[in-house]
């Protein structure tokens, strides 16, 4: 037992030096390019699954191995590592910095939630817009993060307000309205309400007899399990149905904030590794961009979001149109309260300041410049530049607004009582340090090193070894391929990280979609949206922990939730792929940027 409860205690470094070693023979027994290439990414790989390592340890792997054995030099693998992804997410973190820390995230969700009203079911799906539209600009894990506090706040004014009316109802359905039962205040930040009483004498009788007007017990005593007294029964109703929103107002963030970052390419990372592959891999395509992708992937979310909406109503609200669409009707206590707590949080952020109109104002020109660059459908404003167009892209834009947020001064020049400008410390609207607490430095490093396995693979020929095996795939339906890859991501994702699963699945379906002749938009763009469906348990990405570490979800909540959200998610991105995605990108003919890849290798690997 001793040595088990070791090995348990060392599993991490056991797998960190086993993995390598019982890897080895391969790059020994196959002395090519190809087996020794495999062998790095499999190591790789494994620890990225893992985590035995972290994530941006493992990606710095390649950066000695490929060199050691003779794939790439030193300076072409360190080139791997910092590409145009990365000036992009520079940009857009400038841009979530200011958001953050001027308080705009709060003001547009308190906005938002308020324009819905407060009828339960809209309340939800009020949380649930305004987290996904956060999401698409910041990152899934901030947008939870942010919205999170004001939703427990609201469900919390819910419980009260419900609990009181509920115990007047009760009170007055037995003739008369007893004073004497009141609800504890007390009630912890992340637990739901317990029912206590206090005790008023009654005329003839001492309250030491145990005599009360009312009681309401915590437990059923064994013997009247089988047939609970009335007032038993509905305290476990009420019970359940607090419970039931606490669950849902979690869930509802923790899945919007997912959904809402497939929308655009700065959304989450998994967009962002995709795009860098894509136009790395591609050069010659430049179909992939902030507008192009916004095009195929809002219906996308949009139904997802709204489908998500009702399956969680049903899961724990229960699913009552005739209440949904009341009109005219007197709000009920939980619609009061909800619509109280919203108002004073609204009230406290006060009229808007000057630096968050001037971050509303980037933003919305960030915005602008990625729609108009290249729309497609008419000059964009890179067609000003026509000897340079290629060489302008998204984080062209997105560096120059994102520059700008360490030159524009936070604070307007004050005034005295005279009228006159007085001179104060300049300070801009972010700081450096700042900026370096909100940058991801693990996931930059992450991409870095999927790109430099990605080139590691071109240079070794391994992927043309993986495409020649592949091509037998290519006698199944060009549907049924599609899916088996929306399963595979969909399920390896669960149990690994979203970035590190699209940066080992992508070498692998781009030359599965160029072997069976197929355009690779076909396959590798469900492939990416379905990475990002880590909806079954709270490690499956860290918008789900934030939300299960309130405490009022357990694990087969998160389970009963996500398994319908995943199945909603995949059969919504099967449709999308094969209906109005198909004419954006014209997904039935075979592209002529693709390169040719023999069908044959000859290689002992």
């Amino acid at each position: 037992m001793k040595i088990l409860s070791y090995l348990l205690v060392y599993r991490r470094f056991l797998l960190i030096v086993l993995t390598p070693l019982l890897l080895l023979p391969l790059p020994l027994i196959i002395k090519t390019k190809e087996a020794e290439c495999a062998y790095t990414l499999f190591v790789v790989a494994i620890f990225w699954l893992t985590e035995a390592l972290p994530l941006a340890v493992s990606a710095l792997l390649p950066a000695f191995m490929f060199p050691l054995f003779g794939i790439m030099g030193s300076k072409q693998v360190a080139s791997a590592y910092f590409k145009d992804f990365h000036l992009l997410l520079i940009g857009v973190i400038c841009l979530a910095t200011s958001i953050e820390k001027w308080n705009l995230h709060k003001r547009v969700a308190l906005k938002m939630v308020m324009l819905v009203g407060v009828n339960p079911a809209w309340l939800m799906l009020g949380f649930m817009v305004s987290c996904a539209f956060l999401s698409m600009w910041l990152s899934n894990t901030s947008a939870a993060a942010m919205v999170m506090p004001i939703v427990e706040a609201v469900a919390q004014q819910i419980i009260r307000a419900e609990a009181e009316a509920d115990e007047l109802e009760m009170s007055c359905s037995n003739g008369s309205i007893n004073p004497a039962l009141e609800l504890n205040e007390n009630i912890g930040e992340h637990e739901s309400p317990d029912w206590t009483e206090k005790e008023k004498p009654v005329n003839g009788y001492n309250n030491n007899v145990g005599s009360t007007v009312c009681t309401v017990e915590k437990e059923n005593e064994k013997g009247n399990e089988q047939n609970p007294p009335p007032a038993e029964a509905q305290r476990k109703s009420r019970k359940d149905k607090y419970s039931g929103i606490f669950k849902v107002m979690c869930l509802c963030v923790a899945y919007s904030a997912t959904i809402g970052g497939l929308t655009t390419i700065t959304g989450t990372s998994t967009n962002l590794i995709f795009t860098e592959h894509f136009n790395s891999r591609y050069p010659g395509c430049q179909c992939i961009n902030f507008g192009s992708w916004f095009i195929l992937s809002i219906p996308i979310a949009v139904i997802i979001l709204l489908l998500s909406w009702l399956w969680l109503q049903w899961l724990f609200l229960g699913f009552d149109l005739k209440n949904m669409f009341k009109c005219g009707k007197k709000k009920t206590a939980r619609e009061e309260a909800s619509s109280q707590v919203i108002q004073e949080e609204y009230k406290k952020l006060g009229p808007i300041s000057y630096p968050e109109t001037v971050t509303l104002v980037l933003f919305i020109l960030m915005t602008l410049l990625w729609f108009t660059r290249d729309p497609g459908f008419i000059p964009g404003w890179s067609s000003l530049f026509p000897k340079y167009k290629s060489y302008i892209t998204d984080s062209t834009a997105a560096l120059v607004i994102g520059l700008l947020f360490f030159i524009i001064p936070a604070k307007t020049l004050p005034r005295t009582s005279n009228g006159e400008n007085t001179v104060s410390g300049y300070i801009p609207l972010i700081t450096w340090k700042e900026f370096q607490s909100c940058m991801p430095w693990e996931i930059a490093i992450l991409v870095g090193g999927g790109f430099a396995l990605a080139d590691g693979c071109e240079v070794s020929k391994l992927s043309e070894w993986v495409a020649s095996k592949l091509t037998p795939l290519g006698s199944l339906p060009l549907w049924l391929i599609i899916l088996i890859s929306c399963l595979i991501v969909t399920t390896v994702t669960e149990v690994a990280s979203n970035p590190a699963t699209i940066t080992i699945f992508l070498p692998i379906l781009s030359p599965l979609a160029e072997a069976i002749h197929v355009n690779p938009l076909f396959i590798l763009i469900p492939a990416t949206l379905c990475t990002s469906f880590a909806f079954l348990l709270p490690v499956a990405n860290p918008a789900n922990a934030i939300v299960f570490s309130y405490g009022h979800l357990t694990i087969m909540d998160m389970v009963k939730a996500g398994l319908g959200i995943n199945i909603i998610g995949v059969a919504v991105v099967m449709l999308g792929i094969m209906t109005w995605i198909v004419p954006i990108f014209d997904l039935y003919t075979y592209p002529s940027w693709v390169p040719n890849t023999p069908s044959t290798n000859g290689t002992g690997l």
